[in-house]
């Protein structure tokens, strides 16, 4: 989804949306979002708005991904154009517990892109994420047009951020400071959505590849037993070819129709590799390759 218009006609400060709602429990999967001005996915239903994104690109100016209300992104990209303003910007004015969740995640731009900035109350979560030597050593901020002053202070949280070339104070981890104290391995969509949605537990089979796979992507410290493989299907899956090991490639286990496997007891200390290929009439749908590390 692109909106082209600040090419068009030479403009990229003002509101040039490629995605806009106010709907919720909306979900946005492997998907290109990038508009050439601002606010390029703005989803703004601030009373009781819930997203979930995950593996998508996002590209913009200002704020080009600023949701209100709860929103939660893992496994994508961003890259920005915003200069001197900022990435990412969030609405949680209507509840304390609204947040802007983002895990496992990449962020680019030009050269001295700043990360994020808002006008009015939010709280920002931070987890796994990495960015580019590009980003400037700007923190959080309220705009001198906000509205009025943070009526919950400033909450931004990060755990285990890091910048290519160097850190910056600013992300250092700081979830202790937030409230009920969260541990890094409860933070995820449900979590992020308060118990409300569970956008991952009851994911369609739409995609057409194994997706959302259980242990989650480069997950660490899993425990040697009692663990179960899990994914949800490609949607025109009529079987599933596993590939398990602690090789990469992995070698192959046969193929199956259960969308769960049993590895049985693994080795402590060990990265395991993972695939999963979609058996259909029309052919093989090749998945990707994930990996844990147990403890």
């Amino acid at each position: 989804m692109y909106n082209n218009h600040g090419s068009l006609y030479g403009t990229h400060r003002k509101h040039q949306f490629a995605v806009r709602g106010a709907g919720t429990r909306i979900m946005i999967l492997s998907c290109n979002i990038v508009s050439d001005g601002g606010d390029a996915l703005a989803l703004w239903n601030r009373d009781d708005g819930m997203y979930y994104h995950a593996d998508c690109y996002f590209e913009g100016w200002v704020d080009y991904v600023c949701p209100r209300g709860w929103c939660y992104v893992t496994n994508c990209r961003f890259f920005g154009h915003n200069t001197p303003s900022a990435s990412i910007w969030h609405d949680g004015s209507r509840n304390k517990r609204q947040k802007f969740v983002i895990t496992d995640s990449f962020f680019d731009g030009v050269a001295n892109f700043p990360l994020g900035r808002n006008h009015l109350d939010a709280q920002f979560y931070l987890i796994n994420c990495r960015f580019s030597a590009n980003m400037v050593d700007r923190p959080f901020y309220r705009p001198p047009s906000s509205p009025r002053e943070w009526q919950w202070g400033a909450r931004h949280y990060f755990f285990n951020c890091h910048r290519d070339c160097g850190e910056y104070s600013w992300f250092r981890d700081n979830l202790h400071e937030a409230e009920g104290a969260p541990a890094p391995e409860q933070i995820d969509a449900r979590w992020s959505f308060d118990g409300m949605w569970d956008p991952e537990a009851m994911m369609p089979s739409v995609l057409p590849y194994a997706s959302f796979p259980r242990p989650k992507r480069d997950a660490v410290g899993l425990f040697t037993t009692n663990l179960m493989l899990s994914w949800v299907q490609g949607r025109n899956a009529r079987a599933h070819s596993l590939y398990f090991g602690t090789t990469n490639p992995p070698p192959p286990k046969g193929d199956q129709t259960n969308t769960t496997y049993d590895p049985g007891r693994l080795e402590p200390g060990t990265t395991y590799y993972w695939r999963v290929d979609e058996v259909t009439e029309e052919g093989v749908v090749p998945g990707e390759i994930w990996r844990f590390t147990t403890k």
